[in-house]
Order: C-alpha cells, then sequence, then structure tokens
C-alpha cells in the first residue's frame, strides 16, 4: 500500500520539509510540535464539528446535476463548496485554524490572499472569535476583487497591499511571512492553501479533508457505493484539490484529476501550469516543483482566475504528481471562462472562474453513461462577475 501522507520528517517523497530562516523557526516548531496533538483532542474535534455544522452550514450538497450529465454523458455530482458561509471551501480550514491559534494563546492573525476568499474566510473567523485581523493581498488582486476586500474591512481586517515584484499572491505570502518573523509570539499566520513549511500542508490538508469524507458518505447514500470513477478540482496551491482526493487516495479505481490555469496557453510566457513548466526547488519554505528560471528565479505566472496564479502547487501535490497518482491537466484562461458560462446555463450554477478550470477538463473527456464524477465547486462566481460581464460583453 502506498503512503499518500506526510512523513514524521514533514515529506511527502522528496517534497516538503520546513526550509525556513532561522528567525521563523520558533513559530513553526512550536505548530510542529503540537497541532497533532491539539486537533486530536475531543474539545477541539467537537467545537471544530459544531462551527462546520452550524456557521459554516456544512455537509455541502452534493449535487446531481442533470442537465450537465446529459451532455456529457456520465454522472455528474457537484461538491458544492460554494455554498459554505463566505462563498468558498477556504472557511474549512480558517474554522480549524483559529481554534488552533486559540489554543496557543495567540492574539493576532495575519494571512495573505489572491483571489479573496481566503482573506474573506480568515476576517470572519477573526471576528467571531474577536482576534486582531491582518491580511496581505497583492496590489494587482486588490483591484480586481474589490467586493472581498470590502467584505474584509467590512469584519474589522486591516487589508495591507503587497507592492513588490507582480503583486499578487506569491508577493503577498512574501510580506506575511515577513511580518510573522517580527511578531513571533502574538501571532499566528493563517496560511490559506496546502502550501509553506511543514506542519502547513499536512495541517491544511486535514482541515480540507472533511470535503471528500462527507462525499464518501453522500456518494453511498446517491449511488449506493462511496467512490466515483473520477473526482477533479482545480489546483493553484491546492487546498480544495487535496480535500476533494484526500479520502480516495489510498482507493487506486478513483481517477484524480487536477486542473491548473494554463492562462493564454502553456507556452505564450503567461501561464500557471506549474505541474508542466516546473521545475524542483524550494518555494514559501517547502520543496516542491516550482516555475522558475535555470538560475532559481521564481517565474511570474499569469491566469485570469485570481486564486490560480500561484507559481508552485503544495509539496502533497508535488508527490502525487511525480509518482503518477493525480493526472495534472492545464486549463486555458478561454476553456474555463466557457466551462463557468456553460455550468451557468445549464444548472443556474454561476461557478468562481477557479472551479471553472476544473470544469472545463469534463470538454476533455469520453465517458461510460454509468460513470460516477465529482467535480469540486471550490467557490461562487459572485467575486468574478466583473471579469465574466467584461470577457463576454455582457
Amino acid at each position: 500500500m502506498n503512503n499518500y501522507q506526510v512523513n514524521e520528517k514533514g515529506y511527502y517523497g522528496d517534497f516538503g520539509g520546513a526550509y525556513i530562516p532561522e528567525m521563523m523557526y520558533p513559530n513553526i516548531e512550536e505548530l510542529r510540535l503540537r497541532y497533532l496533538e491539539i486537533i486530536n483532542e475531543n474539545s477541539f474535534k467537537k467545537e471544530f464539528e459544531q462551527l462546520l455544522k452550524d456557521y459554516v452550514g456544512r455537509p455541502s450538497p452534493l449535487y446531481l446535476a442533470k442537465r450537465l450529465s446529459d451532455k456529457y454523458g456520465a454522472n455528474i455530482f457537484l461538491k458544492r463548496e460554494d455554498l459554505n458561509h463566505t462563498g468558498a471551501h477556504k472557511i474549512n480550514n480558517t474554522i480549524g485554524q483559529i481554534l488552533l491559534a486559540k489554543r496557543l494563546g495567540k492574539r493576532r492573525i495575519i494571512a495573505e490572499t489572491g483571489a479573496g476568499q481566503h482573506g474573506v474566510a480568515t476576517a470572519t473567523v477573526c471576528a467571531l472569535m474577536g482576534m486582531e485581523c491582518v491580511v496581505y493581498m497583492g496590489e494587482i488582486d486588490i483591484e480586481r476583487q474589490a467586493p472581498n476586500v470590502a467584505r474584509m474591512k467590512m469584519m474589522g481586517a486591516e487589508v495591507r497591499p503587497a507592492r513588490s515584484g507582480s503583486k499578487t499572491l506569491k508577493d503577498a505570502t512574501n510580506e506575511a511571512m515577513r511580518d510573522w518573523i517580527n511578531n513571533p509570539v502574538d501571532t499566528h499566520y493563517i496560511i490559506g492553501s496546502v502550501v509553506g513549511p511543514h506542519p502547513y500542508p499536512d495541517m491544511v490538508a486535514r482541515f480540507q479533508s472533511v470535503i471528500s469524507a462527507e462525499t464518501r458518505k453522500q456518494l453511498l447514500e446517491k449511488t449506493g457505493k462511496e467512490t466515483p470513477d473520477y473526482a477533479l478540482a482545480c489546483v493553484g496551491g491546492g487546498s480544495n484539490a487535496i480535500g476533494m482526493f484526500y479520502h480516495f487516495l489510498e482507493d487506486e479505481n478513483v481517477q484524480l484529476i487536477a486542473a491548473e490555469a494554463a492562462g493564454k496557453g502553456v507556452d505564450s510566457g503567461h501561464s500557471a501550469a506549474t505541474s508542466v513548466l516546473g521545475k524542483e526547488g524550494v518555494l514559501h519554505g517547502s520543496r516542491t516543483i516550482l516555475m522558475q528560471t535555470d538560475d532559481g528565479q521564481v517565474i511570474e505566472p499569469y491566469s485570469i482566475s485570481a486564486g490560480l496564479d500561484y507559481p508552485g502547487i503544495g509539496p502533497q501535490h508535488a508527490f502525487l504528481h511525480k509518482i503518477g497518482r493525480t493526472k495534472y491537466v492545464s486549463i486555458t484562461d478561454e476553456e474555463a471562462m466557457q466551462a463557468g458560462l456553460l455550468l451557468t446555463r445549464l444548472e443556474g450554477i454561476i461557478p468562481a472562474i477557479e472551479s471553472a478550470h476544473a470544469l472545463a477538463q469534463l470538454e476533455k473527456m469520453s465517458f461510460a453513461r454509468e460513470d460516477v464524477v465529482v467535480v469540486c465547486l471550490s467557490g461562487r462566481g459572485d467575486k468574478d462577475l466583473d471579469n465574466y460581464m467584461k470577457y463576454f460583453n455582457f
């Protein structure tokens, strides 16, 4: 049996670890030593599950999309993470991490955000728990995700622009890490994806694994078996995808497919298709696959979707890619936008542009009529209406 989970040293095969400056060591070490003990406490589990149920609105529905199923000739289910409070899967992780931070005695929370959904989810849980909140966001993302910036501010968060580099997610992450080094005692950094130094990739994956845990139960109820033939999700850093895949990793009969952002085309120079363009290296504290030049400089990623323009993937994804357990595919802006519009027209559901990348992959597959396909609808499209309207000239 393959072991797809992190080992005691913080690695998935060749990937993972904690490549961090010495000044960040105390913060990371405190987390590493305590996170499993805390999240396995009965009182933690009880509070986490209660908030997921009564505050987030879980379990999120598993919806058989009949018209989409007819179009593609299969049974296509949508795991409706878009119906969570705050509109995306991100809240699952922020609830878990704020409860952890509380038990570690932290009083101040920092986060990074790209599309703004993780920033909103962090600001939300900080308001819920009465904690100070600072969110770092690239200047470009602040402009293109104005509604989410307004939400964060309304909930009392301070949104600090990252003005270096490409002024997007990578740069916001850099700023957040600097802040944490400067404020090690009272601050917890809520990383929004399965990236960063160990134990973050494992910790975030555990909090997001509720997606596939629920899916197994719901599939059994609806189809008579717990596993689908295919599970699809979009990948930037990769937290909704790991959440969707987590409880299916050992089921070799389930084909796992992760859709990355090809932007204007894999070879266009405007892309975020990490698994195709990337090489092994270190990014934001872990060894992974990332887009880099021959001399190791990070290549600026591009995607029409603010949540997918990250130059790397989480270390667990890098591992799953390398051993061939998960298939990583590249979806262009055009393919994603058309898939988003198609779902809206066929099912009356406007998906986040991120999620539309996973939906676009359906167009490239051929199914048997009895196939069961689950697509993680990681977020809703409210935040992207401007982009949709401009793209389609509505």
